[in-house]
Formats: structure tokens, C-alpha cells, sequence
């Protein structure tokens, strides 16, 4: 549908481009520039582990890739389609890749997929990180530290501003698969009340 095409735009231009082009470069040496005021030997580590369990960057990639896998669920069902006509030697289906039947069922489940792993995800980021800010200092009191001890997190404010990017562009594409998923459940309810009206009258 136009909502889908509209969803497609928002994951290739806003978050693959984006992450590609800009997001990858800042966290790219995120490690490297964790600094704490102490040099005890695994101090730095275990407090960098402790604070970013999973890299920014890295769970954004998954989320990229998760959230992209349920419209091949739809790829593959018109793929099986053209397959069968080929088979049968004959037209089967007026369109192939048209949203009826079957497909209807397999792309309404492609969008609750698509949006059930945005919110998972959205969760997962909000509870690894403590909501979605990045902190300029944490302090950490974690062993081999011998005492609390002040970590730096270098580009904080630059890291936020592409947080929010990233977090704005989720909730956009949760609100498109939502609206898509309401208007295709409207227009099919819609379609069957006036095919059983019809019938009624005949």
C-alpha cells in the first residue's frame, strides 16, 4: 500500500543512510574513548562493560535487520504464487502481488511482526541503558576499582542528538506499520460487509 512505500522510504533513507553515513562513525572508537580518572588495570573495562552491555551501534544493526525480515515473509508468499502459476501452466491469481486472500493474511502478519520487534527493541534499548540518554559521567564502583571512580563518555551531546533521530524514526515507523495495519483491516472488513449485503439482497 502507499503507507507501506511511505515505511520503506523512512527505513532505507532516514535509518539505513543515517546509520551508514554518520551513526557508525561516532561509535565507531566508543571503546578507546571511555575514559575513568584511574588507570587500575581492568578498572576501564569492567566499567565500560557495565555501562554499554551491548554497543549502541551494534544493536542498532540487529534492529535494522530484525525489523526488514517479516516483508520477505511477503516476497517469498508472491514468489510461491508466480511459482504455482508456472507450475500449472496456467492463471491462477489475477494479480500475483496483489494484497488478497492468503497474502493479506501473511502481510497483516508481517506488520504485527514488524511492530512488535520495533517495541521490543525500544524496550530492550530503554532498559539496557537506563532510558535514552547518554550521561557526559557515570561513576563507577564496580571491582577491580578500587573505589568509586569518574568515566568519561566522549561526544556525549552528538551521540544524543542521533539517539533521538534513531529513537523518533522507530516510533514513525510503529505509528506507519499501525496505520497500515487499521486501514487494511478497515477496507477487507469493509469489503466483506458489502459482499454479504449483496447477497442478502439477491
Amino acid at each position: 500500500t502507499g503507507i507501506g512505500r511511505i515505511w520503506v522510504a523512512v527505513v532505507f533513507m532516514f535509518r539505513l543512510l543515517v546509520y551508514v553515513a554518520a551513526a557508525e562513525s561516532i561509535w565507531k572508537h566508543e571503546h578507546g574513548e571511555f575514559e575513568c580518572n584511574i588507570k587500575q588495570p581492568g578498572c576501564e573495562n569492567v566499567c565500560f562493560d557495565h555501562f554499554f552491555p551491548v554497543s549502541h551501534i551494534r544493536l542498532w544493526a540487529l534492529q535494522l535487520i530484525m525489523v526488514s525480515t517479516p516483508s520477505l515473509l511477503v516476497v517469498f508468499h508472491v514468489a510461491y504464487r508466480e511459482n504455482r502459476e508456472k507450475h500449472h501452466n496456467q492463471k491462477l491469481y489475477k494479480n500475483p502481488g496483489k494484497i488478497d486472500g492468503g497474502l493479506l493474511c501473511t502481510y497483516l502478519i508481517s506488520l504485527i511482526l514488524k511492530t512488535g520487534l520495533e517495541i521490543v527493541f525500544l524496550v530492550l534499548f530503554y532498559k539496557l541503558y537506563n532510558g535514552f540518554t547518554i550521561p557526559r559521567l557515570v561513576k563507577c564502583d564496580i571491582k577491580p576499582c578500587p573505589n568509586t571512580v569518574d568515566c568519561y563518555i566522549s561526544k556525549p551531546t552528538e551521540k544524543m542528538i542521533f539517539l533521538y533521530f534513531l529513537v523518533a524514526t522507530s516510533c514513525l515507523c510503529i505509528i506507519l506499520n499501525l496505520s497500515e495495519l487499521s486501514y487494511l483491516i478497515f477496507k477487507y472488513s469493509i469489503k466483506c460487509y458489502l459482499k454479504r449485503h449483496i447477497k442478502k439482497q439477491q
